[in-house]
């Protein structure tokens, strides 16, 4: 046994023995080893330690379904891969492509085969070509697969191995305490060879949980994991992680054993010859969705969940108290850890993460302004048969048409605020497509498919798309090129780097602002933005601008005196006042 096979299997032992302590549990290591380096493939001689050299300020992400353009010729992925070319390339470094595998529902979440490319949006060839030249990420939809899927048939036939591969329970069992995302019934009926029998289903019927105290269902997704990284993907993202484990009589949320089979990938990602980047996707209040950084051993970065609605919050009452107040708590990501901050996703903007955080009052004032801009409001079952708010429904762009008090001139500088704010905060910023596209709400979607969450899934006619492009006048042109820019100049500062320094500001309560220092001390960014609909102003006294330095704002170029007259901001500007440009000379 080689020093490195060695300390592999003594970081796996411990993990094995908490998620399965009745199998045995050398031969389940050599079957977790043999899983994920199959055929004579190898790990690491020593497991990549926590530090914050995965990423850096040039990192971003653009996210979008396979199929986001369209023109009834080519394949989809090849046109995504054009976009990317032609608009991002240089700009953003990563992109999330969505579930791009056959499936039957849930825009693609409710997977029929883990192993081939969906063959309505190309093949792995165009999965590899993209991720030659962008980072990719992919959806390890590890919580549950399709009810048409082989697996799934296989299971009601009475097949090996997938006779149990399928969550099983009683309607006399004690569901009660756990916890659901949806309203629709937890349990399904069903005939199978061995007799009718009861299928959890977290999210629908149409996605069957699967059960991962069976250790086969555990290593059949370390080789789907494997199959994704042999294919150039380099962050993989594990959708819905948090309901992996149930229990009867539990809230069957964040159990142990499922915090266990996060650190156990981790560890195979850190002895993995390639940089994986491990992502937890757990939309749930902020203090649960931060246990997922572990003690280091688990994600290496989270969703920032509870950003876009105090974003949202902020930019729709004008004020940006409760924004401010989360984030002066919100602690630093440790050492080989980052936050993937965003505010629009193919998903509703979540209000569970804002439990605690925002008044009822002030969520009662969200909802009505999103339905006066068009949106719509899924629910949720809660403990005890009530419901709340699970998410809102608009595209993001649409839902800065104005605030509490209406529709406004302002839509595009709020927008571009509310952007600006995620490339500023420590962590990576992540950009929805359509957002980048100053998309609008797609109700013909939503009436076609009888699906809230399709007003944010536009497939756009990328023909019309490039025309409206090269129109520089147009909506589109003008959000992509603005963002672009802001982005652009973000990437060049080493004090954005996804773990530089970061504090919160106490200002005007109309502003947010913080104050990044890079690793190296070598330069400040004093990021302000105005979220209100008024002219206002700060003095540089109250910032702190060091004396002897020369201030610039990055974004509009004004040289800023540390002692000068107040710094003027318009409605919704945004200014990085920052002692040097990263692109220039004594960049760290």
């Amino acid at each position: 046994m080689t020093d490195t096979t060695q300390t592999l299997r003594i970081k796996l032992a411990g993990l094995v023995g908490r998620i399965y302590p009745d199998q045995d549990r050398e031969l389940l290591i050599d079957r977790i080893v043999e899983a994920f380096w199959p055929e004579g493939a190898r790990p690491r001689r020593r497991a990549r330690m926590p530090s914050n050299r995965l990423w850096s300020s040039e990192d971003s992400m653009v996210i979008t379904y396979g199929n986001s353009f369209t023109d009834g010729q080519h394949k989809p992925l090849d046109l995504l891969n054009d976009f990317l070319h032609r608009h991002l390339e240089g700009t953003v470094g990563g992109v999330h492509i969505l579930p791009f595998f056959p499936f039957t529902s849930d825009d693609g979440f409710a997977v029929t085969d883990y192993r081939s490319v969906n063959s309505n949006l190309g093949d792995w060839e165009d999965i590899q070509r993209i991720a030659g030249s962008f980072r990719v990420m992919s959806d390890l939809v590890l919580n549950h697969v399709s009810s048409q899927s082989n697996w799934f048939h296989d299971y009601l036939q009475g097949h090996e191995p997938h006779d149990r591969f399928f969550f099983e329970a009683s309607p006399e069992d004690d569901l009660a305490p756990v916890v659901r995302p949806r309203t629709s019934p937890l349990l399904r009926a069903v005939e199978t060879a061995n007799g009718p029998r009861h299928v959890w289903c977290t999210f629908s019927h149409d996605q069957v949980d699967l059960d991962f105290r069976n250790p086969e269902v555990l290593l059949e997704f370390l080789r789907i994991m494997r199959l994704h990284v042999d294919n150039g993907v380099r962050i993989v993202r594990l959708d819905a992680v948090a309901f992996l484990w149930k229990e009867p009589g539990t809230p069957s949320i964040h159990m142990p054993q499922t915090h266990a089979i996060v650190q156990l990938m981790r560890v195979l990602c850190d002895f993995a010859v390639e940089p994986i980047v491990l992502l937890t996707e757990t939309n749930v209040p902020n203090h649960e969705n931060l246990s997922y950084f572990g003690n280091r051993n688990e994600a290496h970065a989270v969703y920032n969940f509870s950003l876009p609605p105090l974003i949202l919050h902020a930019l729709l009452s004008g004020t940006a108290e409760y924004l401010h107040r989360w984030q002066a708590t919100m602690p630093p990501a440790q050492l080989g850890c980052a936050y993937l901050n965003f505010t629009a996703s193919h998903d509703g903007i979540g209000m569970r993460p804002v439990e605690g955080l925002l008044p009822e009052e002030q969520i009662g004032d969200i909802i009505g302004a999103i339905r006066s801009f068009g949106g719509e409001v899924s629910m949720r079952s809660t403990v005890g048969g009530g419901e709340s708010a699970y998410e809102l429904n608009i595209t993001w762009f649409d839902a800065m048409k104005g605030t509490f008090a209406g529709e406004d001139q302002w839509q595009v500088d709020r927008f571009l605020c509310s952007q600006t704010i995620v490339m500023a905060l420590e962590g990576i910023p992540a950009f929805y497509v359509h957002a980048l596209l100053a998309t609008p709400n797609d109700h013909a979607g939503v009436e076609k498919t009888g699906i809230k969450r399709a007003i944010n899934r536009h497939r756009w006619d990328y023909p019309a798309l490039l025309a409206l492009l090269d129109d520089p006048s147009s909506l589109q042109a003008l959000v992509l090129r603005q963002m672009k820019r802001r982005i652009g100049i973000r990437r060049r500062q080493p004090a954005f780097h996804p773990n530089a320094t970061q504090f919160t500001l106490h200002l005007d309560h109309r502003l947010f602002g913080l104050w990044r220092q890079s690793l190296d001390r070598d330069q400040s960014v004093f990021a302000l933005h105005n979220v209100s609909a008024e002219d206002l102003s700060v003095s540089p006294l109250s910032i702190n601008l060091i004396g002897g330095e020369d201030w610039v704002d990055l974004l509009s170029g004004e040289r800023i005196s540390p002692t000068g007259t107040e710094i003027p901001f318009a409605p919704y500007q945004c200014r990085w006042i920052s002692n040097r440009d990263g692109a220039g000379p004594g960049a760290g």
